[in-house]
């Protein structure tokens, strides 16, 4: 039986352990009947040596990866590629009750999604994957076992993104990937990068932006953190996974432009600026055909476009339509279209069904499965496992950092938090004398992030008033008697009915309001200088938002909300809201009925220190929206389509908005938001001068400088936003669109920073479907710098001599069905 050898040695001892080996071999110190030769060299073991005393290329680390893959294939029967091009199941996962179990094979790390298939006859180990996005999702606990296996809780997707500090994200992703390394993970399902669409979709908490560039720079920078560790990442869900209703099953109409400009762009920056190790592709159709078959995204775009190397894995199911009905992954003889799956270039299925290896061994046998395509997805698999740390034996430690990382997150958390209000300096709180009168079932059960695959199991969360009571600050001791047995008592029963509605994937509902006597709340206004009022959403994996009681307030929140406002302020005391929310929610009706209002998101399991920290002024808010608050919830764009047809279930969706997504469309038709991107207050103020341009002619690139002074009397952090005009005379274009950012660094009062930003040729195109091309028109551009996409500071113009045809690409994702993009 053979081992895997050790990768990372020198040269030479390899070349000493050849030739001590051949000696050996003639002084019969290996015997030729010995299974598995091997040899010991300055406490290196070789246990590869073949029959013949010498390594088999596939094993010999001097010689180039492709050929020691090449001979490894040829080493492979059927049944093994069979077996390395699918997963290998889901351990602990109950297909019978859909369900986690601890009972049965719990694989090498319990609580991991699964991983590639382990080839014990040439010595090729499984490379486990985990997921999720907002840190290691594993089982804390292990049969037979006392020791504990927590991991951190990070901020969603939406806090981290909220930050604007790529430098701040990529070292986020350092500590989750030392996360995913000692606890012997090769592979972190994530980061989740699709588009915020629509308010309303379950997964906009994983997810970062409504903006393809923010989108793409986060992701690069949390990429390139995790895989500093020498583990990998599978960026998802590629591609315009955008609603959870049906997901598996609904044909997105998309056209061409949206898709390359709004649903692909970020991805194509992640792999170009970060490589990821792998890439996942989505449930949906995209114009009639499941993306994990679609050869134009998978191998055209992805890899002859962008220049991808890694391996691409579907997702779990991917390629089956739904978990119901004949065509269910569990049904009897249902199989998803394995051929179509392997030969567009959707290397791994996952997490790997019988029937699926076997339709690939019969249409192998057949030939409907080209030797090429397979020997093309072994490559890519097998370069995965080559550099793993499995195949590498890294000795993991089962003991990450979690002290630091959650110093880490705790960082991170408050820097991602936006404030949204903030009248007649209600924050920070300048005192604490007297105690709090906090509000809300959520101040005392913080929600850390979303449920779902982006869940994880932490060993604790920080809620909002153990955060205020570690900062110093007092609690009324009345409202937390009540809320605390009530808060406890409805988590609880909202567990228990998770539990028996699909665990883990069961979709979160919102505990309602503890009902206060107006009596009780005009007392506290009498007692208490400051009432805090914590509004919470939760929503994950598998479903969808709704309008009522979830995008809008619900009654009973609305009530909560009146009745402190009115108590507090009939004493000129001041009412503070704080959202802990993983999507939009409505606004406009209610903020001008308290005094400030910070935004922290599900901020991880330090969130309670995280808001305290910002409300204590600590820390500066500097956090800025990455997505459109509108007025009200029929006002975006793509709402006008969502969520597809028929609603209960929907096959179709049609994105009729084209390139109007968000801000781009909110901007471009005038309509007002209760909160537009960009936007975030600060307990400072920043003044922006000297906006400098490289050239007023564009060659090349262009180099665009500002600088900003803090003008306020705290020191603090500014976001600033670099939006571009273009000309469209040959197609229709937003009116502006973000094109860089950047971030100062904690300016003192008084100091000032120079920032540069640079904008290159592609930033200037636009798509031309009927060109196939990346187009820059010819003619005048306008830079726009501002804290946000409506509050411009300043302005330059430069010029473009002659169109620039910046990129030529490959026709792809022909419409399966006619539509007209939305125009001006």
């Amino acid at each position: 039986m053979k081992k895997p050898i050790l990768s990372k040695i020198a040269k030479t001892s390899l070349l000493t352990a050849l030739v001590i080996s051949s000696v050996a071999w003639k002084n019969n110190d290996l015997k030729k009947d010995d299974e598995n030769p091997k040899i010991t060299i300055d406490g290196f073991t070789f246990s590869d040596l073949n029959k013949n005393g010498k390594l088999d290329k596939y094993e010999d680390y001097r010689l180039p990866m492709n050929d020691r893959i090449k001979d490894l294939i040829s080493k492979m029967t059927d049944d093994e590629k069979a077996n390395m091009l699918i997963g290998i199941g889901m351990p602990g996962f109950d297909v019978k009750t859909f369900k986690f179990t601890s009972e049965g094979f719990q694989g090498k790390v319990p609580g991991a999604a699964g991983g590639t298939y382990e080839l014990k006859r040439l010595g090729i180990p499984t490379v486990v994957v985990s997921d999720g996005p907002a840190g290691l999702r594993i089982n804390p606990k292990r049969n037979n076992d006392t020791n504990n296996y927590y991991a951190t809780a990070f901020p969603v997707g939406t806090a981290l993104a909220s930050t604007w500090n790529t430098d701040l994200i990529k070292n986020v992703g350092k500590a989750m990937g030392n996360e995913v390394k000692e606890y012997g993970v090769d592979v972190l399902l994530g980061p989740g990068m699709n588009i915020h669409r629509n308010p309303l979709c379950g997964r906009n908490f994983e997810y970062y932006s409504e903006d393809p560039l923010l989108t793409g720079k986060i992701s690069a920078a949390i990429v390139n953190g995790i895989q500093s560790n020498g583990v990998g990442t599978s960026v998802k869900h590629f591609a315009a996974n955008n609603q959870e209703r049906n997901r598996m099953g609904v044909n997105a109409h998309i056209s061409e432009r949206a898709l390359r400009e709004i649903y692909l762009r970020g991805f194509e920056i992640t792999v170009k600026e970060a490589q990821p190790w792998t890439i996942m592709s989505s449930y949906n159709l995209i114009n009639g055909t499941y993306t994990s078959e679609r050869k134009d995204l998978l191998s055209t775009v992805l890899r002859d476009e962008w220049g991808f190397k890694g391996l691409v894995m579907s997702d779990w199911f991917g390629g089956y339509d739904g978990f119901g009905g004949k065509n269910s992954p569990f049904a009897p003889n249902s199989v998803s279209n394995v051929t179509a799956q392997l030969s567009a270039g959707n290397d791994l299925l996952m997490p790997g069904m019988p029937t699926q290896k076997q339709a690939i061994l019969d249409n192998i046998k057949s030939g409907k499965l080209a030797a090429k395509d397979v020997n093309k997805d072994l490559t890519r698999i097998l370069e995965l496992v080559m550099k793993s740390p499995s195949m590498n034996n890294y000795k993991y430690s089962d003991k990450p950092n979690l002290k630091a990382n959650a110093e880490v997150t705790r960082q991170a958390a408050a820097e991602g938090t936006i404030l949204l209000k903030n009248d007649n300096n209600a924050l920070p709180l300048t005192s604490k004398t007297t105690a709090l009168a906090v509000f809300g079932v959520t101040s005392y059960d913080f929600i850390s992030g979303g449920t779902g695959s982006g869940d994880v199991n932490e060993a604790y969360t920080i809620s909002l008033i153990d955060g205020l009571t570690n900062s110093g600050f007092s609690i009324d001791k009345d409202l937390e008697g009540l809320y605390k047995p009530y808060s406890a008592d409805q988590k609880a029963k909202e567990l228990e009915r998770r539990e028996k509605n699909g665990g883990l994937m069961a979709s979160p509902k919102r505990i309602e309001e503890l009902m206060l006597s107006n009596d009780m709340i005009e007392n506290k206004a009498n007692t208490s200088e400051i009432a805090l009022l914590t509004i919470g959403r939760n929503s994950g994996e598998g479903d969808d938002r709704k309008v009522d009681a979830d995008f809008n307030l619900a009654p009973d929140e609305v009530v909560l909300i009146d009745a402190v406002s009115k108590a507090f302020h009939a004493k000129g005391k001041k009412v503070i809201v704080v959202l802990n929310i993983g999507g939009v929610i409505e606004t406009a009706s209610w903020k001008n009925k308290v005094d400030a209002i910070i935004l922290p998101w599900q901020p991880g399991q330090e969130g309670g220190n995280s808001v305290a920290d910002i409300l204590s002024g600590k820390v500066n808010p500097s956090g800025k929206l990455t997505m459109t608050f509108p007025v009200n919830y029929e006002d975006a764009a793509a709402t006008k389509n969502w969520i597809g047809t028929p609603v209960e279930n929907p096959t179709s969706v049609t994105y009729q908005e084209g390139v109007y997504v968000g801000y781009r469309y909110f901007n471009t038709f005038n309509v007002k938001p209760s909160y537009e991107f960009g936007y975030g207050l600060s307990y400072s103020t920043f003044d922006y001068s000297d906006i400098k341009l490289s050239s007023s002619s564009f060659v090349g690139k262009l180099n665009v400088t500002v600088t900003v002074k803090n003008t306020g009397k705290t020191a603090g952090k500014e976001v600033v936003e670099l939006y571009v005009s273009a000309p469209s005379k040959s197609i229709d274009k937003p009116t502006s669109e973000l094109k860089a950012f950047a971030k100062t660094n904690l300016l003192q009062p008084g100091e000032s920073q120079t920032l540069t930003m640079t904008l290159n040729p592609k930033d200037l195109a636009s798509f031309i479907t009927s060109k196939n091309a990346w187009i820059a028109e010819a003619g005048s551009y306008k830079v726009a710098v501002g804290s946000s996409s409506l509050n411009i500071k300043k302005t330059a113009d430069f010029k473009v001599a002659k169109e620039l045809v910046v990129e030529k690409t490959n026709a792809s994702f022909a419409a399966d069905e006619k539509f007209t993009d939305l125009k001006k």
